[in-house]
């Protein structure tokens, strides 16, 4: 096996030890230099994992929601997706495929690309639909585009990973705003446990914390 092959094959099983670890700083390290070998490892599988770039990337995906970072989670997702689609180099079938797909379809909604997320629902496949990282992005769009905000704020509880929190919070963040700025326009005065009702949140304290950050006028 080619030397450089044999370090990148270390590098990413150091950066999958890590990432079990929960130590995103090490992993963001490693990916960075798993990058500069992208020319390398291009056209070669590692034995260890069974294909390269396409398994990097899919870790390189994910890291970006553990760390919060759409930009780089955008920039990862673009290279990943011709593993997904393209025949020639499509990887063998992924435990993380939906869940990915998925992540992406639920970017796409918080960040208001309504119609890319329609164009991407048009690129998968029946079996894929009905997957449940699938159908749950599918149901929050409904709601969102429905208004039924009480499902919306309510899909942190019925996310189907843990990595799909990042989102959905954020996604609820967005629902709290429009319904916290409709009711300042619509009542003078709001008893403590209305408004907490409204906003879904569970304590007072949520509900204050939430004032203090977002609405302390």
């Amino acid at each position: 096996m080619d030397p450089q092959l044999t370090e990148v094959s270390q590098l990413f099983e150091r950066f999958k030890a890590a990432f079990v670890r929960k130590d995103f700083d090490t992993c963001t390290n490693f990916l960075s230099q798993l990058k500069s070998y992208w020319g390398v490892i291009s056209s070669y599988v590692l034995p260890t994992s069974g294909h390269a770039l396409g398994e990097i990337y899919e870790h390189a995906v994910v890291l970006s929601v553990k760390i919060e970072d759409q930009d780089a989670f955008e920039r990862d997702f673009f290279q990943l997706k011709p593993y997904y689609t393209d025949v020639g180099s499509r990887l063998p079938l992924s435990q993380q495929e939906y869940l990915i797909l998925g992540l992406n379809l639920l970017r796409l909604l918080v960040q208001n690309r309504i119609a890319e997320f329609h164009t991407e629902l048009e690129l998968l496949s029946a079996t894929a639909l009905e997957n449940p990282c699938i159908k749950h992005a599918v149901e929050l769009e409904q709601s969102f585009m429905e208004g039924a905000y009480n499902r919306v704020l309510g899909a942190r509880q019925t996310a189907p990973h843990e990595t799909y929190v990042y989102f959905t919070d954020l996604l609820a963040k967005t629902v709290r705003d429009e319904i916290a700025g409709c009711s300042e326009k619509a009542y003078n005065y709001l008893a403590i446990n209305d408004a907490r009702q409204m906003l879904l949140f569970s304590s007072d304290q949520e509900l204050f914390e939430y004032c203090k950050e977002e609405h302390p006028e």
